[in-house]
């Protein structure tokens, strides 16, 4: 028999999952993006490199966060006979402001939304006691597996609105999750902290693997629709796994190199100031503190699930406004 595995273990909850993921399509299988790796340092040079001197966190750093959850499964019964599924979701989206010079964080701003979410051409909103479900239109049959994504527009509109009326001059937004539609906003983050996929070959993760705390990897790009320029960083984490502490951090592709590079650094110095604790956050360090108190407060203002899937049960069974 070889010599046994190193074995790590997680410092994530496991009713989290994990900090990576490995399974098939996740880190240890290579992405299908194409990636170019040579964007800021050529392949055969990638180092860690270190917060650089002058580069100072902005005055202020907007975090914004979505949730989203459903409220209650519903099928339609059409009058052609045929049926189609839908979902009852409540969803919101909230930013935190935090004024770095002043050391001060507040709720900058939330908005509550709901919507019945089928494929249905005749569904028509719900009421549920003082609630209101509008219709949102699912294209196809409406698979149900499709159905729960779809929430996923309305909710990142949603976010763009909630800290498009925060902003201010020379701050930084930082958006909990990949950039997606929201790649034309200025000065603005995808932070990534949960990694599915390995996107540089075993040499170059290696130089990923190897970050200390405080230490990015140079800036690649994914050569994609929906690419961008991208990074890892490790924050600060007491010993763990390979990827324990490390989040990918991505921005638009419509800078400059330059313009990524400068986010690049300055996410350096900015993300570790919000780095959880494992005693406070059982998804320590990658689930930014800001973030983490945005998301208690958002899943309190959806109201109570029970009670609105007995309003909404009442509302099918004739009690109320049909769909």
């Amino acid at each position: 028999m070889g010599e046994a595995p190193e074995l790590f273990v997680d410092a994530w909850d496991p009713g989290y999952g994990a900090s990576f993921e490995a399974v098939p399509g996740g880190p240890a299988t290579p992405s299908r993006q194409q990636v170019d790796a040579e964007v800021e340092l050529p392949a055969v040079d990638w180092r860690a490199i270190d917060v650089r001197p002058g580069v100072r966190a902005p005055d202020v750093v907007l975090l914004v966060d979505g949730v989203r959850r459903i409220d209650a499964s519903v099928w339609t019964a059409e009058a052609d006979g045929a049926s189609f599924p839908g979902v009852a979701a409540s969803y919101a989206a909230g930013v935190v402001r935090c004024d770095l010079e002043r050391g001060a964080a507040r709720l900058a701003g939330t908005q509550v939304r709901r919507g019945l979410f089928t494929a249905s051409p005749s569904a028509r909103e719900v009421r549920a006691g003082t609630v209101r479900y509008p219709v949102h239109r699912v294209g196809g049959t409406g698979e149900l597996n499709k159905l729960q994504a779809a929430v996923q527009g309305p909710l990142t509109a949603l976010e763009v609105e909630v800290s498009g009326a925060a902003r201010v001059d020379g701050d930084l937004l930082v958006v909990d999750g990949p950039l997606r539609s929201r790649r034309q906003l200025p000065r603005t983050l995808g932070y990534v902290k949960t990694q599915h996929s390995q996107y540089l070959d075993a040499r170059l993760t290696a130089v990923v693997t190897g970050l200390r705390a405080g230490q990015r990897s140079p800036v690649f790009r994914l050569v994609t629709a929906w690419g961008g320029y991208s990074w890892y960083l490790r924050l600060p984490v007491s010993g763990g796994a390979p990827w324990a502490g490390i989040v990918r951090v991505e921005c638009s592709a419509e800078l400059a190199e330059s313009e990524a590079f400068a986010l690049a650094d300055l996410s350096l110095v900015t993300l570790p100031r919000f780095a959880s604790t494992p005693y406070k956050d059982p998804r320590a360090p990658q689930n930014l503190v800001p973030i983490a108190g945005l998301e208690r407060r958002l899943r309190a203002l959806l109201g109570d699930a029970r009670l609105l899937h007995r309003a909404l049960t009442a509302a099918a069974r004739g009690r109320g406004p049909r769909v």
